[in-house]
């Protein structure tokens, strides 16, 4: 997805990596505020342009499952991050997930009244 969304606009890419850029301003007390969107000029009315169409392409791209998962995503990065995790998990969690595959191949017999063919397809599940 990283490559199609770079070669339909790299801006868009950006924002996925750089977080939102979303129009805001600053009250009385120092705040950062959302910008309203009555009060957006052309290059507010951009950005968030650029924004929603990250989120269409995101969006149009995963399954019922994900969208699940990112419905509550304000930004593109907050989605990205989301999914990230979801399919490349941390590296605690890969690296426990090879150990255990390792081990899996390490260990491996074929079991009683186990047929060639069922364990074939035991050990190729462990290689891929």
């Amino acid at each position: 997805m990283t490559i199609f969304i770079q070669s339909f606009d790299y801006n868009l890419w950006d924002l996925i990596v750089d977080g939102p850029n979303l129009p805001t301003f600053r009250d009385e007390n120092g705040d950062v505020i959302p910008k309203p969107m009555n009060t957006y000029d052309d290059n507010d009315r951009r950005r968030v342009q650029i924004n929603a169409k990250d989120k269409h392409i995101i969006v149009c791209a995963i399954n019922s499952n994900d969208f699940n998962r990112i419905l509550s995503c304000i930004s593109t990065k907050e989605m990205w991050d989301r999914l990230e995790v979801t399919y490349e998990g941390r590296n605690q969690v890969k690296e426990a997930k090879i150990s255990m595959l390792v081990h899996d191949y390490e260990m491996f017999y074929m079991n009683e009244n186990e047929d060639i063919k069922s364990m074939f397809s035991r050990f190729t599940n462990i290689i891929n």
